[in-house]
């Protein structure tokens, strides 16, 4: 499968393990990645609150980058993404007047937007296209035992008209899928599809650190091992402002925050170094034993 692959700002700055995780998965899952390295900021809903023109543009290029390719889709690997692309996908398709201004942008950079453009996170693409029947038969190190706590964020489960999430499309449940699908024990927690707080960071703090902090401890009150999320913006909050966030909510946390593509890789048979795990600040290997916890029969694979 080829895809013409957006990685995102923040995996290729503050979380390159998540962009180099992506890197070591991908042909392991036959997936072929054309990177839009032309590709700009999707705006994160920030820039279309001062210049709704402007942040429209940038993804408009985008998009219209990725329709140069031969990819069969737009693939990313931030939830943040997901939900400003799509805003703007909707707004962008639903008017053809507007989509003219757009392109008139565009037109300098040769570059122009076609209406109908398939952007997927990861997490969609595995489940919808890539199949998980098709994923559990490439499972080299089940994830037995190991209790994960899935963390959505906000821009990947609302708004659920906009992100076609329905009964035919259940998009809000699919980390359980695909957890289940690896292997592993599904926990489930009071946050989980809540917002991590990173929004408010630079407005309230204290607020944000609360809101971390509340998620992170509602899931050690449920048992979980770890974490795992499909957005990089709620991985700075959980696991970097982990050290703040403790305080603010006055208990210990050490809970790992896995990336989405780590927590495939771990199962591909990928080891931790390679994933980057000892980059993060609540390393996994230093709270979980990776050698006995995951791995039913690790000697056989």
């Amino acid at each position: 499968m080829k895809v013409a692959y957006w990685p995102g700002c923040v995996s290729r700055g503050f979380t390159q393990e998540l962009h180099g995780s992506m890197a070591k998965v991908a042909p392991l899952l036959d997936i072929e990645l054309i990177e839009l390295d032309r590709a700009n900021c999707c705006g994160a809903g920030v820039i279309a609150e001062h210049n709704q023109e402007l942040a429209d543009t940038l993804n408009a290029r985008t998009f219209a980058l990725a329709q140069q390719t031969d990819g069969k889709m737009m693939m990313n690997i931030c939830s943040t993404c997901q939900g400003a692309q799509t805003e703007c996908q909707e707004r962008l398709d639903a008017n053809a007047e507007y989509r003219a201004i757009i392109n008139d942008n565009l037109a300098d950079d040769g570059l122009h937007y076609e209406a109908g453009i398939s952007n997927k996170n990861l997490l969609w693409l595995l489940v919808e296209d890539f199949g998980l029947d098709e994923l559990r038969s490439r499972v080299k190190r089940p994830l037995t035992n190991l209790k994960v706590g899935p963390f959505y964020g906000c821009y990947i489960v609302r708004p659920e008209d906009r992100l076609g999430i329905d009964a035919e499309r259940p998009r809000d449940t699919y980390m359980s899928l695909l957890i289940e699908a690896l292997g592993g024990t599904v926990i489930e927690y009071a946050g989980m599809h809540k917002c991590c707080g990173f929004p408010i960071i630079t407005m309230n703090e204290t607020a944000s650190l609360k809101q971390a902090g509340t998620h992170l401890g509602d899931a050690m009150d449920a048992d979980a091992d770890c974490l795992v999320t499909p957005c990089p913006l709620c991985h700075l909050n959980l696991d970097l402002q982990q050290p703040l966030a403790k305080r603010v909510v006055g208990r210990d946390l050490n809970m790992p925050v896995l990336h989405l593509p780590q927590l495939v890789g771990l199962a591909l048979g990928l080891e931790p170094k390679e994933l980057g795990l000892n980059r993060h600040v609540v390393r996994p290997t230093s709270v979980i034993d990776w050698t006995t916890s995951v791995v039913a029969g690790v000697g056989a694979a």
